[in-house]
């Protein structure tokens, strides 16, 4: 895996993640984040509510931004320094794809201050989210092994 640096990031240039979100991820991110809302957990419960069923956390949607700024584009050695405009534009159900698309808006010129625009969109083509982010680019180059999974 290699990142791309502060120099070597253009405007336009893009980076991506796919995942198709299960329960198991929801109820992992339940427990990492303390909210335990029946809407996300219970399918008895969430069926009575506005979507019909569970829904994914909107902030675990939001999460797969990190994941491309971390290990993506730039990648490793990115610094997230916020996430502004943040919206909800449709639920994320169990067994939807994301695909979360970043694309570079702006770069500082006298910093490694990057802005991108941010969409993540369901296997239907519909946006579900949509935000900046803003990120401290690296400015050195980091070559690592790919991660293990076990």
């Amino acid at each position: 895996m290699r990142n791309i640096t502060f120099d070597e990031i253009e405007i336009g240039d893009t980076g991506r993640y796919t995942r198709t979100v299960t329960q198991e991820d929801i109820d992992k991110f339940a427990g990492v984040s303390g909210d335990d809302n029946p809407v996300h957990l219970s399918e008895e419960f969430a069926k009575s509510a506005q979507f019909g069923g569970t829904i994914a956390h909107g902030m675990l949607t939001a999460s797969y931004i990190s994941a491309v700024l971390g290990t993506k584009y730039p990648g490793q050695g990115t610094i997230f320094l916020g996430l502004n405009d943040l919206k909800f534009k449709g639920p994320v159900k169990p067994g939807d794809t994301i695909t979360t698309t970043l694309t570079v808006r702006e770069k500082h010129d006298s910093k490694p201050i990057v802005k991108f625009d941010c969409d993540c969109v369901n296997q239907n083509g519909e946006t579900v989210l949509t935000a900046e982010a803003v990120v401290r680019a690296p400015t050195q180059k980091i070559i690592a092994a790919p991660k293990v999974e076990f």
